[in-house]
């Protein structure tokens, strides 16, 4: 855990990022990184990488509920995943050589293109 981190307001926001998750199918990247870095003062590679170990339990929960309720397209889920396994080891890799700096601005550019695409869509 940051040395600047509350434990009070780490549950805040994960409280947040589970409602959001719940509700959004959101939480790790959209949510829970920009609160790391921005109210709990992480550095982006190590709220990038706390939000993947976070995501973990949600995303877990979120599927057993959403499961339950016949929601989810487990095939689809499982073939994503694998997609996402392969995936994240390649971004975990090139993490540490971009650079916190450059990582934060490809982020925000990344947000703003998603959050565009989604009004338009």
């Amino acid at each position: 855990m940051n040395d600047r981190a509350n434990p009070l307001l780490l549950v805040t926001i994960g409280a947040g990022a589970g409602v959001l998750s719940g509700l959004f199918g959101v939480g790790g990247g959209i949510i829970l990184v920009p609160a790391l870095v921005l109210l709990a003062g992480m550095v982006q590679s190590s709220a990038a990488a706390s939000s993947l170990a976070a995501i973990v339990p949600i995303a877990v929960v979120g599927a057993v509920v959403f499961g339950g309720a016949d929601n989810v397209d487990f095939v689809a889920a499982v073939v994503v995943a694998v997609g996402s396994i392969v995936g994240v080891q390649a971004g975990a890799w090139a993490m540490p050589r971009v650079g916190d700096d450059r990582l934060r601005a490809a982020f925000a550019v990344l947000m703003i293109a998603v959050a565009a695409a989604m009004l338009l869509s």
